[in-house]
């Protein structure tokens, strides 16, 4: 790509590829056809894909972003490594079969390097479910009869870990009650497609959920929630080219302590039901941040922000509170030309005049956001490699950052 040039105009935000992917996994809690919409084109929901059909589900697109999941047939309940090892999210698979089947054994899940996520808290909510959990030459083999409603108390919140005992919890016997939940809009949609299910469910959204489950679940039609770090992604990729940008098909208030630090740094942003604009006519100041679970700042914007930061004036501190691996995008900003100076969980920043165009090295998913957003500020061109990352969670990012006027192109 070749930066310097101010981004303007309208973009659409597609489906939330981890909205999608839970919902994928509660279809295996039902016998029959579920149809799910607003689903991105993204290699996660492709290996996801592929992971369904081994489990012997038929699954197909039947429109641009409708799929149409079948699990009348699934006979088989082993995630095997080989389908495993590039997505963590994989693992939201043992709840379903577990609760639907009474058996399953699951590879331990890889996905981005960006820190330890162990699944304990996945096998600890099973165990209190009623399952019986063994772990052996790299898999969760666990067995159960009809789950029963448990008291789960997470030691801190979890994402994937309260989707696993959510949909779980939907065919136990009786009332679960989950302590310390995950409270990301996305549990809030996982929650909505399980409760039209069938399911009764109160309390998404807050730090305390209880579930009644039902003997049996139905299929349904569902629409996925728009992506609110693609949202972010591009209002950040907005204000460092100091250009005008809509979003369009998104959720404003999934992103309210992203948008409260875009403020705070100049931009001018407004708002509406589904859209976000953000102008910035000026220079930037520098805002600190502290990365925290769902409603506080999100991990997933960080990277971002920090690109952001780089070329804003003042001094930045951002502290990352969730993964404790997730500044590996630093040494690539420094190669640009960014002033960054890392101190355990905490990066300085201080802002300089200009990023120089570099050939630069993507680690993770997020990384290579923020890798991409510093290239377009950049003076010169900017080579990302190892783009398959950008491909996990992004749905045609460089086809859109050319419909907002960027000179961004991919070369094999």
């Amino acid at each position: 790509m070749t930066g310097g040039k101010k981004l303007n105009g309208e973009v659409l935000i597609s489906g939330a590829k981890n909205s999608a992917l839970p919902a994928m996994a509660a279809s295996l809690l039902t016998r029959g056809k579920s149809v799910i919409r607003n689903v991105p084109h993204l290699r996660d929901i492709e290996t996801f894909r592929l992971l369904l059909q081994h489990l012997g589900a038929k699954v197909k697109w039947t429109d641009t972003n409708t799929i149409e999941i079948d699990t009348s047939a699934v006979n088989c309940f082993d995630a095997p490594y080989d389908l495993v090892r590039t997505m963590r999210a994989s693992v939201l698979v043992l709840g379903p079969l577990l609760a639907k089947y009474g058996k399953t054994k699951v590879s331990l899940p890889g996905g981005c390097a960006i820190g330890a996520r162990p699944i304990n808290f996945h096998l600890h909510g099973m165990e209190q479910l009623g399952g019986k959990i063994k772990l052996e030459n790299g898999y969760v083999d666990a067995t159960a009869g009809r789950l029963a409603g448990a008291h789960i108390a997470f030691d801190m919140p979890t994402v994937t870990g309260t989707e696993n005992v959510l949909m779980a919890s939907a065919l136990a016997k009786g009332k679960t009650v989950i302590e310390n939940a995950a409270c990301e809009p996305e549990i809030g949609d996982l929650a909505g497609m399980l409760r039209q299910m069938g399911a009764k469910i109160s309390g998404e959204g807050t730090e305390r959920i209880e579930v009644t489950g039902r003997a049996k679940l139905k299929p349904l039609e569902w629409d996925v929630i728009p992506d609110r770090i693609e949202t972010g992604t591009f209002l950040v990729a907005a204000a460092i080219t100091g250009g005008e940008v809509t979003v369009r098909k998104c959720v404003p208030n999934h992103i309210t302590a992203l948008l409260n630090k875009l403020r705070e740094s100049g931009a001018n942003v407004t708002e509406g039901e589904d859209w976000i604009t953000l102008k910035n006519g000026g220079g930037l100041k520098s805002v600190d941040i502290k990365t925290s679970p769902y409603p506080g700042f999100a991990t997933d914007m960080q990277a971002q922000f920090m690109a952001l930061m780089s070329l804003a004036e003042g001094v930045s501190v951002i502290t990352e509170t969730v993964f404790e691996n997730r500044f590996m995008h630093v040494g690539e900003l420094l190669r640009m030309g960014a002033d960054i100076t890392i101190n355990g969980n905490t990066a300085v920043v201080r802002g300089v005049k200009s990023l120089k165009g570099a050939p630069v090295m993507a680690t993770d998913l997020r990384a290579s956001a923020s890798l991409i957003i510093a290239g377009l500020a950049a003076k010169g061109d900017t080579l990302v490699q190892r783009i398959y990352h950008i491909d996990r969670g992004y749905e045609k990012i460089e086809k859109k950052f050319e419909g907002l006027g960027a000179r961004i192109k991919r070369i094999s």
